[in-house]
């Protein structure tokens, strides 16, 4: 038990907490400041049941580790490099929201409103779902920083199937919404999450 109040733990433990709650309140801040109050609600949190289950079978898993396998939590440029991953995630989306204004939103828009525009400028130059990019990077990130290789897998699958069925689904209003416009962007910049075109 001692092991998870070793430096190791607390080190990696502390980086998890600022991490998730650095990405919620940001999101949450960066909707508000683009939307206004009035049109954000709680779920820009982006806190799901899936998700917090998610988040608490990882801290399980790494507990378990720690207390049992406390060498496992000791590869620090395996850990660090996780920490880079958080930081380059972060970076990528908040770039994407920030770019994106009023045009980006939690949810998927179904009908097309008069200040929603194409953007291509910017990080979207880059590819076409940089705040999906972003967010796989961060959350991978999140597990390799605590050295949990089963969930280092685990958010990588689930992460990486959640955005492979949602970029076509988000794409076939984007191609409604946009005709041409939308498909010369599309086929000339990668979606941003690997293997999803």
């Amino acid at each position: 038990m001692t092991e998870i109040f070793s430096d190791t733990g607390i080190r990696q433990l502390s980086q998890m907490l600022l991490s998730l709650i650095f990405f919620h309140t940001s999101e949450y801040i960066l909707a508000i400041a683009i939307h206004g109050a009035s049109n954000v609600t709680l779920s820009s949190l982006l806190i799901s049941k899936h998700y917090a289950l998610a988040m608490l079978v990882s801290l399980l898993e790494y507990l378990t580790e720690i207390i049992l396998f406390p060498g496992l939590k000791q590869h620090w440029w395996v850990s660090n490099f996780g920490l880079i991953m958080i930081i380059v995630g972060e970076i990528i989306r908040k770039a994407a929201i920030i770019t994106a204004g009023r045009s980006f939103t939690h949810l998927i828009k179904i009908n097309h409103e008069e200040h929603h525009a194409l953007v291509t400028h910017g990080v979207y130059r880059l590819m076409r779902h940089p705040s999906y990019c972003g967010f796989l990077i961060w959350s991978v990130g999140t597990q390799v920083m605590l050295c949990n290789p089963v969930s280092t897998v685990v958010f990588t699958v689930v992460v990486w199937r959640f955005f492979a069925q949602r970029i076509p689904y988000e794409e076939y209003f984007l191609n409604q919404f946009f005709g041409v416009q939308y498909l010369e962007y599309a086929e000339s910049v990668a979606s941003g999450v690997p293997f999803v075109n």
